[in-house]
């Protein structure tokens, strides 16, 4: 069987909607594999976050951050635009 290598390049985007916290990060990349529209893929340094290649196609589902077995680990930033603050109105 012949061994065929691809070659992978971060796209750059004004979102970013991952953020990981490296000093709690461990490696696993279980965020990696079970996200359903594959933006990352497993980091080359051993114990290091995942590199995330396509943040413009995020469906911002939260997949990730559930299946990270360290909380903190990994934190989903939505867009500002789909940040809403809810005010409670007085009467």
């Amino acid at each position: 069987m012949k061994k065929v290598e691809f070659e992978a390049k971060a796209v750059s985007c004004s979102v970013k909607p991952l953020v990981f916290d490296e000093e709690k990060c461990v490696g696993c990349n279980a965020c990696a594999n079970v996200c359903q529209v594959d933006i990352m893929i497993p980091s080359e340094e051993k114990g290091k976050p995942p590199v995330v290649l396509y943040p413009g196609e995020c469906y911002y589902c939260g997949s990730c951050v559930m299946a990270c077995p360290v909380k903190g680990a990994v934190r989903l930033r939505h867009p500002l635009m789909n940040q809403t603050k809810f005010v409670e109105i007085g009467e």
